[in-house]
């Protein structure tokens, strides 16, 4: 064993740590309740075949039902024929438990519509952030002009607010505007961000000034040396930045449940966990984990095909 062994055992321990949350959020999404409820059957649980008390309930047969099945159950009196249907129900709404925690997911709300409103909100946030962070992080790295180092700081200041501190006044303005209960309300607040301006003018001071002269001797104006030549090679950076940006935003609780008040349309992915937050019993648990975990897949599989670029444009923001 090497001396750095205790180095191991801290990135193990920190790995246990960070992968525990998950490992729990996946196997509850596979259990039934009951097992849930006593923590047994392992990873996947035991999936035996489980009955959905709601499905039930909502099978519970009326007088014109049990008169209408009459003549199926001759010489049987109501209670009898009540009992039948019941457990009619029963098998037709058993299923295994991994069937029903996805398939409430899916049908207990509308999660497709809340994942395609999480999808419009954090590309749009991240595409307007980079129209404003590009130009700003090229003015503050390549151009000279007095104050830069100034406004350099304020930016930096912005990294140290809070989003706490300002959600109130953010929310009276939009409020007034009228943009509450709107996609411009989830959206707009976040188009300026301090920190992809930071990070995209640390990556531009790695950008040899020759580039840019070149590019001034062809003619190009600033605007265009911008677009055409810094934006080609911040591809890494902005990655990176779109990393942050849309895992930040994606799962975002607190401001959308400001701003989205009496819209259900307009629910994003974290605000749809609430839709099984009622059952205090833990009899949905299953179907919320089993919604988180449809939640965040897109986020892992996202970060594994960009995993090489996010970290290059890490190292490459940090280099100067």
């Amino acid at each position: 064993m090497t001396r750095d062994w205790w180095k191991h055992l801290i990135l193990i321990l920190g790995v246990i740590v960070v992968i525990a949350p998950f490992y729990m959020m996946v196997s509850y999404s596979f259990k039934s309740p009951g097992e849930i409820d006593r923590g047994e059957g392992g990873f996947f649980g035991r999936q035996e075949l489980m009955i959905d008390p709601r499905c039930v309930a909502l099978r519970d047969p009326s007088r014109d039902d049990i008169a209408a099945a009459a003549d199926r159950f001759p010489g049987q009196s109501e209670r009898q024929i009540r009992d039948a249907l019941m457990a009619e129900a029963e098998v037709e709404c058993s299923m295994h438990p991994v069937v029903f925690n996805y398939s409430k997911a899916f049908t207990e709300a509308p999660l497709l519509r809340y994942l395609l409103n999480g999808v419009i909100v954090t590309v749009s946030i991240f595409l307007l952030q980079v129209v404003v962070a590009l130009p700003a992080a090229y003015a503050l790295a390549k151009l000279k002009f007095w104050g830069r180092e100034a406004v350099f700081g304020l930016v930096l200041f912005c990294l140290l607010i809070p989003v706490h501190a300002i959600a109130l006044p953010l929310y009276i303005l939009l409020a007034k505007l009228g943009l509450t209960n709107t996609y411009a309300a989830l959206v707009v607040p976040w188009t300026i961000s301090a920190f992809g301006t930071f990070l995209m003018r640390q990556f531009f001071m790695t950008v040899p000034d020759d580039l840019i002269d070149a590019a001034r001797m062809d003619g190009m104006g600033e605007f265009a040396i911008v677009w055409r030549v810094m934006l080609p090679t911040a591809i890494p950076a902005l990655l990176a930045f779109a990393i942050f940006s849309i895992v930040a935003h994606w799962n975002d609780y607190f401001w959308p449940r400001i701003v989205v008040t009496g819209n259900r349309d307009l629910f994003t992915p974290p605000l749809g966990l609430r839709e099984f937050k009622g059952d205090g019993d833990g009899s949905f648990f299953g179907p919320m984990m089993a919604t988180a975990t449809v939640i965040v897949t897109p986020l892992i599989v996202a970060f594994l095909i960009a995993q090489k670029r996010f970290i290059e444009g890490i190292t490459l923001s940090g280099m100067k």
